[in-house]
């Protein structure tokens, strides 16, 4: 495993012990992805229902083409005109076979409608469940005012200096101690 898969690990060993230990943060993050997810699925949502207005107007505007051709292929007959008569039929067919096809997106967009309402319904129900936790885990919360200090607050340098923390200076004059005391031992083999 490589430094950078180790830091990882006991990063996130880390912040599932500290949700653990603060489940309503963990209830707050929950909530928050619902939120976002909830979102998203209204965005989308919406995008296939301007989709689905846009072929709607598609197919009507072919189908009224159909009609056009289709008046064509008959004036064309009762001219006699056969040669007219026959390319009009094949432009007729071919919005026809536009026009299916178009249909059947439609189709399609429909579905995944009625299936991103059905999502958004579950993940609706989703978030109140977990906003009914929250508000239970609220009343067992240990920490002041049943708040962890800071976790809403995003990380700023200008509040932490590495090089200004005793403990951090602390922990890295020991680190090098057992460095020092590991080197010495091999070199004594």
């Amino acid at each position: 495993m490589s430094l950078f898969d180790d830091l990882s690990q006991f990063l996130e060993e880390r912040l599932d012990e500290f949700l653990e230990n603060n489940p309503h943060l963990e209830l707050q993050a929950i909530e928050e992805q619902l939120r976002e997810q909830e979102e998203d699925t209204n965005k989308l949502i919406i995008d296939l229902q301007l989709r689905e207005k846009s072929l709607q107007d598609q197919i009507l505007a072919i189908a009224k083409d159909i009609q056009t051709w289709h008046s064509r292929v008959s004036k064309a007959q009762a001219a006699n005109r056969q040669d007219l008569a026959q390319a009009a039929q094949e432009r007729e067919a071919a919005l026809l076979r536009q026009g299916n096809q178009l249909w059947g997106q439609m189709e399609g967009v429909k579905k995944r409608i009625v299936q991103a309402k059905e999502l958004l319904e579950q993940i609706q129900q989703r978030r109140k469940q977990i906003q009914a936790q929250a508000k239970a885990a609220s009343s067992y919360k240990s920490t002041t005012n049943g708040y962890t200090v800071g976790w809403d607050r995003g990380f700023s340098s200008s509040n932490y200096s590495r090089a200004a923390d005793p403990l951090e200076s602390e922990f890295q004059k020991w680190e090098l101690d057992e460095e020092l005391e590991r080197m010495k031992r091999n070199m004594g083999k």
